[in-house]
């Protein structure tokens, strides 16, 4: 039977003071469930932290469901306040000790201890045997999984990604861990709190009967469970009132995939979604000027880039891939996809990095010069063959829009640009020999530049494990940046690879930094955090 307030009312009115309600009920109340539009939920059908390493996973992860020892301040500074642990110190630059929250449940009921937080970094979780590599690029086909239950090929050297040096987690009691570093790494508490290094439950992995029956319902120690995951349609969240951060406002989350911004769009305006995703500036007016419609927007710890691939001939000579770089107008994508709400950013930095003194002052994107383009292009010989441009459509938003700009600007300095439409990143990445550029994005992880330049574009970065480019000089600067004590030094080398990744060599080119636009509906009274992900604990919702 269905139970409305109406009916509860009348039910007192028929027989005051005899009707108890079931002891769950009255501590629970009425909660509200809310539907979700977005573009996409997960790039691989799984629900794996480590394997699912994408925009559109940090939305539908974090931090509602994944949670780590240190956590990301989503609605604030984006900095690290305390998560499964209360406290940590350094006993020296190679080893972190954390003191771990006592009483925090996992979604089975367990208690998380130090067993889970050991297990949640080992081999058979992460690393896959590798050890340290001081620089060495793990490639995907040397880890063939020989079972079910074996970790899929990509995830070693994603985890070697974030965790170039680590030796291994000791468990000093139920309530106490500690990381050990094979280098010095002055980020190492920065590492707790990124995409990536977040907790699970050590019994349900070792009860699950595969890797693919577990990373489709991982359990872990967030407000919201997974209820139910239908890869490429739905995934609902549930709520968990076990929650160590106090009792989840909603009963349920759900994110539905709806590809088409006007579908997205459409579903808000009829009242099917209570949320749309990734909307593109021009479709503010329309939300916003509904009645009970507004949009939440900022920009993001995250920047547009295009990405060159060597093994394309062509693209492999870099006055080819600098001409590129100087035959972009910036300005004009930002003011006419954009409308001036977002900006160029100083490179691949992030203002961020200025706390620790780590920002390159002086440092600007390649100035817009048709002219030095088409001269370089000459130096190179180049003679009007086709240069292929892979292109998703709409992954980003503005996506489509913004390339077939680029390519006519590139086709301005003398560029032969061929746009080919895919439908995924398998598709993307499957034209090794043939793909001369992409599109990306790169997210800041850390507050340092090791996210994202050494994190996305060096030795085990996806560029170089997919075979796009590799710089060995990058690649030595890159182990200065991550066992380097002395900032100077740090920020000197950070420089030098602004100068190789995008003068000299380049590997990618910015665009832009990157922005959010999220319709919703004003009476839900929620916030949006600068960044993919969407926070949906106690503290950010006051309907």
């Amino acid at each position: 039977m269905l139970v409305t307030r109406r009916h509860t009312l009348g039910l007192f009115g028929a027989a005051a003071g005899t009707l108890i309600l079931p002891r769950r009920l009255m501590a629970q109340g009425a909660r509200r469930s809310i539907t979700i539009a977005v573009q996409k939920i997960s790039n691989n059908n799984t629900l794996d932290i480590w394997h699912e390493q994408s925009n559109v996973g940090e939305r539908v992860f974090f931090p509602n469901l994944w949670e780590g020892l240190i956590l990301r301040d989503w609605m604030g500074d984006q900095g690290p306040v305390p998560g499964l642990a209360t406290d940590w110190k350094r006993l020296d630059d190679r080893t972190l000790e954390l003191s771990l929250r006592q009483g925090v449940k996992f979604h089975n009921g367990d208690e998380l201890t130090a067993e889970d937080v050991v297990f949640s970094f080992s081999d058979e979780r992460l690393f896959g045997g590798t050890g340290p590599v001081g620089g060495e690029t793990i490639y995907a086909e040397n880890f063939k999984p020989q079972t079910a239950k074996e970790l899929p090929a990509s995830v070693p050297g994603t985890g070697r990604r974030l965790w170039p040096a680590l030796r291994g987690v000791e468990a000093v009691d139920k309530y106490t861990v500690r990381f050990h570093n094979a280098t010095p790494d002055v980020t190492l508490e920065g590492r707790l709190m990124a995409y990536g290094s977040q907790i699970t439950s050590k019994r349900a992995w070792d009860e699950a009967a595969s890797y693919a029956e577990w990373a489709r319902k991982p359990i872990t120690t967030g407000a919201y469970a997974v209820e139910d995951y239908r890869p490429d349609v739905s995934l609902t969240l549930v709520a968990f009132d076990d929650y160590w951060g106090g009792r989840p406002p909603l009963e349920r989350i759900r994110f539905v995939e709806v590809p088409e911004v006007a579908s997205r769009v459409n579903g808000l305006m009829s009242g099917e979604y209570d949320f749309a995703c990734d909307l593109p500036p021009d479709q503010i007016a329309t939300v916003s000027g509904t009645p009970g419609l507004e949009v939440q927007s900022s920009t993001i710890w995250n920047h547009r880039v295009s990405v060159f691939n060597v093994q394309n001939e062509i693209v492999a000579n870099p006055l080819v891939r600098r001409a590129m770089t100087h035959a972009i107008d910036r300005k004009a994508i930002v003011e006419a996809l954009w409308g001036g709400q977002t900006v160029i950013p100083a490179g691949l930095q992030f203002d961020s990095y200025a706390a620790s003194d780590m920002f390159v002052e002086g440092w600007a994107v390649p100035d817009y010069n048709p002219e030095l383009a088409r001269d370089l292009l000459k130096q190179a010989g180049y003679k009007g063959d086709a240069i292929p441009y892979f292109l998703l459509n709409n992954y980003y938003t503005n996506q489509t829009a913004t390339g077939q700009i680029l390519t006519e600007m590139w086709r301005a300095a003398g560029l032969n640009i061929e746009i080919q439409m895919k439908e995924n990143w398998s598709q993307i990445f499957a034209g090794e020999g043939t793909r001369g550029v992409r599109d990306w994005s790169a997210s800041n992880l850390i507050n340092d530049p090791i996210t994202p330049m050494v994190n996305q574009f060096g030795p085990n970065g996806q560029a170089q494990q997919m075979r796009e480019w590799a710089n060995d000089e990058l690649n030595r600067l890159s182990v200065v940046l991550e066992t380097s004590t002395d900032r100077a030094l740090r920020r000197k080398s950070f420089a030098r690879m602004l100068e190789i990744a995008e003068r000299e060599d380049p590997v990618y080119t910015i665009l832009h930094q990157n922005a959010v636009f999220t319709g919703m509906k004003s009476e839900l009274n929620w916030k949006a955090a600068p960044a993919f992900a969407m926070d949906f604990r106690a503290t950010n919702w006051n309907v």
